[in-house]
C-alpha cells in the first residue's frame, strides 16, 4: 500500500460515544478528514446504506477478500460476524488528499497502528464505567439483553487494552471529550485550531 495522509483511529467499547466524537470531527473542515467505511458480513440494519455505513457482503465474499489479502485489518468479532478495512478504501481517500478517520474496535485499531506506526494516531475513548456503559446500551434499545451482556463482557477486556493506545480520552462529559479530541487531532494533522477553541 502506498502511503498518503494521516490515519486517525478512535476505538472504544460499544456505547462509549466514539461514533458521536468521530461525527463531530468529520464536521470540522480544517482537519481535512474522511471517514473510512468498514466492510462487514453482518446484515444491514434499519436505514443503513451500502457504501455509506458499511460495505455489506456475504460471509463467503468476506472470506474471499481475506484470502486475496484485500484487508488492511479484519476480525471475526462474533461468530460469522466479520468486520474489516479494505486497502482500497484507505487508498481511495488518500488519493483525494484526505486524512482518514476510523471508528473501529480496539483489535482493528491496534493492527492499523502496527502497520503504519508513524502515520497513525490511535485514540481510546474511555467510558465513565462498565455500569454506565450498560445503561447507555440499554437506552439504545436496539439489542437483546443477551447481546448487551455480550458487549459488556467484551468491554471489560477492551478497557484493558487502553494503555496500548497513543492517547486516552475520558468521555465523562461529552463537550469536554469533543474539545479534547478536536485539539488532539488538530495537533496531529497540523491544522489551525480556531481561536475560540483554545481559550
Amino acid at each position: 500500500m502506498k502511503k498518503g495522509g494521516k490515519l486517525i483511529i478512535f476505538s472504544a467499547p460499544s456505547g462509549s460515544g466514539k461514533t458521536t466524537i468521530v461525527r463531530h470531527l468529520l464536521e470540522q473542515p480544517e482537519l481535512n478528514l474522511a471517514f473510512s467505511v468498514s466492510a462487514t458480513s453482518r446484515p444491514q440494519r434499519g436505514k443503513e446504506k451500502h457504501g455509506e455505513n458499511y460495505y455489506f457482503m456475504s460471509i463467503s465474499e468476506f472470506k474471499q477478500h481475506i484470502k486475496n489479502g484485500d484487508f488492511l485489518e479484519w476480525e471475526e468479532v462474533y461468530r460469522d460476524n466479520f468486520y474489516g478495512t479494505l486497502n482500497t478504501e484507505v487508498e481511495r481517500l488518500w488519493a483525494e488528499g484526505k486524512n482518514v478517520i476510523f471508528d473501529i474496535d480496539v483489535v482493528g485499531g491496534l493492527r492499523i497502528k502496527k502497520k503504519f506506526p508513524e502515520e497513525t494516531l490511535a485514540v481510546f475513548v474511555k467510558p465513565p464505567s462498565v455500569d454506565e456503559l450498560k445503561i447507555r446500551l440499554k437506552k439504545r434499545s436496539t439489542e437483546s439483553e443477551d447481546k448487551i451482556n455480550m458487549r459488556v463482557a467484551k468491554a471489560s477486556v477492551e478497557l484493558a487494552t487502553a494503555p496500548q493506545f497513543d492517547k486516552i480520552i475520558k468521555n465523562y462529559d461529552l463537550e469536554e471529550a469533543l474539545k479534547a479530541s478536536h485539539q488532539l487531532v488538530a495537533e496531529f494533522v497540523g491544522a489551525e485550531v480556531p481561536e475560540s477553541e483554545e481559550e
